[in-house]
């Protein structure tokens, strides 16, 4: 019962677009590095899509930063 309400409060929030700023690269450019859609980069911004542990480990290295760095859980009502 406690882990279910857990997973009701919380909301993967993530810095991609400040990180993609940083390194001065596109939505596209990312993508291309990592192989996947500019669109899908899009949605993980925009935080409609929750990328899989290996696509958010591939960010993680490309970035230099740790997972934690780039993607983080917010508390919600």
């Amino acid at each position: 019962m406690f882990f279910i309400n857990l997973l009701k409060l919380a909301l993967m929030k993530n810095n991609l677009k400040v990180e993609r700023a940083i390194k001065n690269i596109t939505q596209e450019e990312l993508a291309k590095k990592i192989n996947i859609t500019r669109q899908a980069v899009n949605a993980i911004e925009l935080n409609k899509y929750v990328p899989s542990t290996i696509l958010a480990l591939k960010m993680s290295v490309y970035f230099g930063k740790t997972v934690n760095e780039i993607f983080s859980l917010e508390e919600t009502d």
